[in-house]
């Protein structure tokens, strides 16, 4: 089997490369999410968008939408710009889970359906986590920051 009969989340095939990325005019406001995941010589593109949301809920809304669309358990490298989505599901989620969703001084999490989606789509795979910095010329990241404003931009037709 050559690359070019692999798709994405055989066990065959080489790890995913996934990039996310939210975007939100206005905040909140009309937002958008994409993705671009690569493995081998393939890539797919995904995205979409919400009328009223945060940028927030568009960065985990990425990662989940992008992670659900793999067909099986897969090793998955995943760049993301949101400190906010690695910090949360590397570090806090942790304790929010053990708090009953409730954070260190007692407060509701905020967006707890879409860190209990993150968790379970996660949950299925062997992900590194990884931080980049948002426009600064990565250009996985500059092809999601492009993703999510076209499901920006879907919204506001």
């Amino acid at each position: 089997m050559n690359s070019r009969d692999r798709h994405a989340g055989d066990p065959a095939s080489d790890a995913v490369t996934i990039h996310t990325d939210g975007a939100c005019k206005g905040n909140p406001g009309p937002g958008g999410w994409g993705a671009l995941l690569s493995w081998g010589d393939h890539e797919r593109e995904l995205f979409g968008g919400e009328a009223a949301t945060t940028n927030n809920r568009m960065e985990l809304t990425a990662v989940i939408r992008a992670l659900e669309s793999l067909k099986r358990g897969c090793e998955v490298e995943l760049y993301t710009d949101s400190q906010y989505v690695k910090n949360g599901i590397e570090t806090w989620i942790h304790g929010w889970k053990k708090n009953g969703w409730k954070t260190s001084d007692r407060k509701p999490v905020k967006n707890a359906e879409l860190w209990r989606e993150l968790d379970a789509a996660a949950g299925r795979h062997r992900i590194r986590w990884h931080w980049v910095r948002g426009h600064n010329d990565d250009p996985g990241n500059e092809r999601a920051d492009l993703l999510a404003n076209r499901g920006v931009a879907a919204v506001l037709r």
